[in-house]
Formats: C-alpha cells, structure tokens, sequence
C-alpha cells in the first residue's frame, strides 16, 4: 500500500487509496461520506439493491484501522444517508462496529443526510472541528477556513486516460488551501471535478489524487472551472449525486 504525502498548513497528511486520510501527528484517521444503510433507505422505497453496503463498507474501515492504529477517528458527516440510518444496522453489525472503534476517540460531525447523531452508538457529535490550522467539516465552505479546511459531501470523481481507454474513479481533490475528500461508501456515486460545484472551489487549480488498487495516481487540475476530467458531467452523473445532496 502506497501512501501519498502532502504538505499543507504546515503539517503533514497522508492520502490512503482507500479513500481515507491520515494525520500521523495527531495520530487521526479521518474519512467521509459513508452513507451507511443507503441499501435499506432505498428498499424501504422500492428500489430494492443488495443489502450489503453498510458491512462491507464498515469492513473496508476495519482494514483501515488495523493499517494505521489510530488514536482517534473522524467522520466528516453524512455517515448515515437519513436520520434513521443508525437504528436500522443489523445488531450485529452494530455490536461489531462498537467493538472495531473500542478505545478510540470517535467523532461524528454531522451531514445534511444525518444532522443528529446516531444514538446508540459510541462517540461524539459536532457541526465542525478545529484542531491545528484544520477546520474539519461536511460541506466546504465558499471560501476556505483560516488556515486549511478538510471537507467531504461532494463526493469528487475524475478520469484518466490508460491504454485501455479513459478509467474514472474517486479522488481527493486538493490544493494549498483545501482537500476535498472522496465519498467511502460503498453504494455512493460521485461528482466530476470538472463541474461548478467542485471546480469553483479550486479558483487557482489544484490536483486530484484517484484511488487505484493500493497507490494513488495524480494529475493537476486547471483553475477554476476550466478544469478537465475526461468529460464534462452527465446528466446521469448529475443525477446520481442529487440522490446524495
């Protein structure tokens, strides 16, 4: 597994290809977006898909922290994709996320699909974090915060060209200011960089960091919204995040 380093504000972060960022001096394990139990919201609405995505995305998690050892752990919101989410976990799967996070400094800051936090489960539950130069939160703000904000909600994706044809995956989106972390769960879509919503955030350009089997792969990104992914964001893909504002 290859890690990426970056510098910002000072400190130093290490982006994970899983989707996760680590500050190894602070010894914090932070991720964003996991829209646990996204299967049974939809089920409960007739859309029925596999129900699956809560313990495989907590699996993925778990993998997480048996790789770092952190200290502390950080979800950057919309951790569960409706209010109800937490209550719906399988007891099972709730009994082993409450074991897998045992001992840790848990905080749940708090998304526009969870604004209240989860009962039941352990940890503590913000709007925001200030720690360091960092402002921790869901949604980015217009303007970066003092020092550097870390943010997810967005759910960034970009493309690159292989031989095989051009490969679209989730990404870190970052630059001096700012990093826009990808969405972790399982069953979440993604927003091109290249759409207003992202690009506008990153006046001055930045780069993107896609997730591949255990490296990352980067590129920079042109300012504003002048900057190219593969293709400008379909309709579809447009459509697919609505379903996670």
């Amino acid at each position: 597994m290859s890690l990426a380093p970056l510098h910002i504000a000072g400190e130093r972060l290490m982006l994970d290809p899983a989707g996760a960022l680590v500050w190894p001096a602070r010894r914090l394990l932070v991720v964003a977006d996991l829209h646990l139990e996204k299967g049974s919201h939809f089920a409960a609405r007739g859309r029925f898909v596999p129900p699956y995505d809560s313990a495989e995305t907590l699996e993925r998690l778990r993998l997480l922290l048996r790789r770092h050892r952190p200290e502390r752990l950080l979800f950057l919101g919309d951790s569960f994709h409706d209010g109800q989410g937490a209550a719906r976990l399988a007891p099972t799967i709730a009994q082993g996320f409450a074991l897998m996070v045992s001992g840790l400094a848990l905080t749940w800051l708090l998304g526009n699909h969870d604004p209240a936090p989860p009962r039941d489960l352990p940890g503590e539950a913000a709007e925001a974090l200030v720690d360091g130069p960092f402002t921790f939160r869901h949604i980015p703000g217009a303007r970066p915060a003092k020092g550097a904000e870390i943010a997810g909600h967005l759910h960034p994706k970009a493309a690159m060209p292989t031989r095989a044809g051009f490969v679209t995956r989730p990404c870190f989106v970052t630059d001096i200011r700012r990093v826009l972390l990808p969405a972790f769960g399982a069953y979440t879509g993604g927003l091109e960089v290249s759409d207003p919503a992202i690009a506008g955030l990153f006046p001055r350009g930045g780069r993107a960091f896609l997730l591949g089997t255990g490296r990352l792969f980067s590129f920079p990104l042109a300012p504003g919204a002048r900057q190219a992914s593969a293709a400008a964001p379909s309709d579809g893909d447009r459509a697919a995040l609505r379903l996670l504002p």
